[in-house]
Parts: structure tokens; C-alpha cells; sequence
């Protein structure tokens, strides 16, 4: 059975976690994770720069079939939501310069998809992908983790649309 490689992404302008999971029959493999850090010291258009050529060479390095983005949920510092949603706009951007479909995935999706439970707290989350993907220990940093939570997810909903647009 031909696999489906999942880049997931969890956004960010400081730093910015992906994780590639290759989706194969009902079996899930770990393809690689970490993230594209910026640093603090340099001007804002420059990190997103930054991200924009990280996720690029990630991109032609790991060949996804498509892309899971963790959508944006409430906070409370107003100008950190707006950069996080610049730094999500640019993820964006690139994954569509590559041709590649995007999977939105909220919070709320992984916690279900991952756990069967929507109140799931961050450390059970992290729990089940290294349980998930056969790991030896939990993905560190939480970034990394956060983003092979959305690969996971992001190719079940994917092969599901995928499914739902053929009438399988």
C-alpha cells in the first residue's frame, strides 16, 4: 500500500516545530522532527524569512503529499496572535509555492483523534505520539511534539477528504 507523507507544523515566529510522519496502511513512522528556531535579535520581516526558507527546505528535503497546520486558537496577548498569524500566513504561502494541499487541524481535533478525549492535557498528547510512532521517548522540544500531533491527525482528516472527494 503506497504511504502518505504528512509534514505537520505548529506555527510560531520564535520558534516553529514540523514533524514528517509517513502514513502506511494503518502504521505510522516517524520520518523526522525539530524545529526552525529565529532569534529575538533580528527584525520581524527577517524571522519570517527565516521560517519561509526553513519550511522550504524542509519541504524539497521530505517531499510531503501535504501539509497539517494547527489552526490558530484564542489568546490572550493581542500582538502575539497577530505575529503567530503572520508567521501561519507564511507557512501558508510556502506550502502553496509547493503545490501541496493544506489540512487545517485544531486543538481540539488532535485531543480527539489522538486521545478519544477532548480535554486531553499536553502531556497526554505527547504520550500518544511517542506511543503512536513507536518512539523511544517523547519528541522534545514540545514544538516538535505538537507538530507529529498534527501530521498524525492531519493524514487521517486528509486521506478522509481525499476519501469523501471520490464517494469512496
Amino acid at each position: 500500500m503506497p504511504s502518505l507523507r504528512i509534514l505537520g507544523i505548529d506555527p510560531g515566529f520564535d520558534r516553529m516545530g514540523f514533524g514528517v510522519v509517513d502514513h502506511v496502511g494503518s502504521k505510522m513512522l516517524c520520518m523526522g522532527h525539530g524545529c526552525i528556531q529565529t532569534s529575538p535579535n533580528d527584525e520581524f520581516a527577517l524571522r519570517l524569512q527565516q521560517l519561509r526558507d526553513g519550511l522550504r527546505q524542509i519541504i524539497s528535503e521530505h517531499k510531503p503529499s501535504c501539509v497539517a497546520i494547527e489552526q490558530l486558537f484564542f489568546q490572550t496577548n493581542a500582538k502575539t496572535a497577530i505575529k503567530v498569524g503572520m508567521a501561519r500566513g507564511v507557512i501558508v504561502l510556502a506550502a502553496a509555492d509547493a503545490g501541496l494541499p493544506i489540512v487545517d487541524v485544531t486543538p481540539a481535533q488532535v485531543k480527539l483523534g489522538l486521545t478519544g478525549w477532548g480535554g486531553s492535557d499536553k502531556k497526554q498528547i505527547q504520550q500518544m505520539v511517542q506511543r503512536v510512532l513507536s518512539l523511544q521517548e517523547i519528541p522534545k522540544p514540545d514544538d516538535a511534539a505538537d507538530a507529529l500531533a498534527m501530521a498524525i491527525v492531519g493524514g487521517s482528516l486528509f486521506k478522509h477528504t481525499k476519501a469523501c472527494a471520490s464517494g469512496q
